[in-house]
């Protein structure tokens, strides 16, 4: 198999959502996928064209075998520990209101919170073009942090560009925990995604162009706030090029923002200036949202130039 362009490593977990809107309560609809930031990022590349592969661990289950399948069929390339003694992680979503999501995890002591540094093969990070990480695995467990700090570690010294979405979870640490573990992984990265409020995170007493400064300080070369709706902003140097979002009616936002990370790493891959990189990965972003699900809308290239260049006819012939 020819080598991955990039290579990630985390959590993905079974995912229950609600058909229905209100509460789980009274939810008479469930429906059963996969989720997890790190393979929803693998999955937005794949179809994009970008050869991708994601470790991770999951239980000796049906759950962790639906993973794994799921992952696979994708056209990602899986290395899957799985885990005898702890079972695959859950995840579960309902939309308490058409206007909001809410998500529950069920994920102490899974199997994929127990992946460690010598599940990662020798080799694998070595010979990628890019290591993707997320601040959600470094906050899983002790074995987890390790893992991921080990992973950079190899991806600097072989040469390989760490990309780091702090994609901060307050149900796995409070901010002041969090802060300090993910500050350290961002200013060791090459580019490190974030919103306003994750960057909050890392330096509280910054600004998103302060924040960008201190990372380039450390050695970050790209910092890329995400903002959602409104678009995105890249910080390069002293330059901050900004490019405004699309117009849509959400369905589910769960997993825009790996959506938008996905379509930035897949321009930068392919040679495309800062503009059309934006544009892309705002697209891939905005079409997240258009389908229930955290990775099932991500574009392939062909959908993406037809939702970029407009067409809206509802009917296609």
């Amino acid at each position: 198999m020819t080598a991955p362009s990039v290579v990630t490593l985390g959590e993905t977990m079974a995912l229950v959502r609600t058909t229905e809107i209100g509460s789980l309560r009274h939810a008479h609809g469930l429906v059963m996928g996969i989720g997890g930031a790190e393979s929803n990022v693998a999955i937005g590349l794949a179809r994009l064209g970008v050869p991708v592969s994601w470790l991770g661990r999951v239980g000796d289950d049906s759950m962790g075998e639906r993973v794994v399948r799921e992952v696979r069929a994708e056209g990602v390339d899986v290395r899957a520990v799985t885990d005898a003694d702890a079972a695959t992680g859950l995840m579960v979503k309902e939309r308490p209101s058409a206007s909001s999501t809410a998500v529950h995890y069920y994920r102490a002591g899974s199997a994929g919170s127990r992946v460690r540094a010598d599940d990662v093969p020798d080799g694998w990070v070595e010979r990628a073009a890019l290591l993707h990480v997320t601040g959600i695995t470094p906050l899983l467990s002790e074995s987890a942090r390790a893992a991921v700090h080990a992973a950079i570690y190899r991806a600097k010294d072989a040469g390989v560009t760490v990309s780091f979405d702090i994609n901060y979870r307050s149900a796995l640490a409070p901010a002041a925990v969090a802060g300090p573990v993910l500050r350290e992984i961002a200013e060791r990265a090459d580019i490190v995604f974030g919103g306003e409020d994750e960057f909050a995170i890392l330096y509280p007493d910054a600004a998103p162009a302060e924040t960008a400064s201190r990372l380039r300080d450390a050695g970050c070369a790209t910092t890329v706030l995400k903002r959602g709706p409104e678009g995105a902003s890249v910080f390069l140097g002293d330059a901050v090029i900004s490019a405004s979002g699309f117009s849509i009616d959400p369905v589910d936002t769960v997993g825009a923002g790996d959506a938008f990370v996905a379509g930035y790493l897949s321009a930068l891959l392919d040679g495309l200036d800062v503009d059309a990189t934006l544009r892309r990965a705002n697209a891939c972003g905005a079409m997240a949202c258009l389908v229930p699900g955290d990775w099932e809308a991500a574009p392939t290239l062909r959908e993406l130039a037809r939702f970029a260049d407009g067409d809206a006819d509802p009917v296609r012939r």
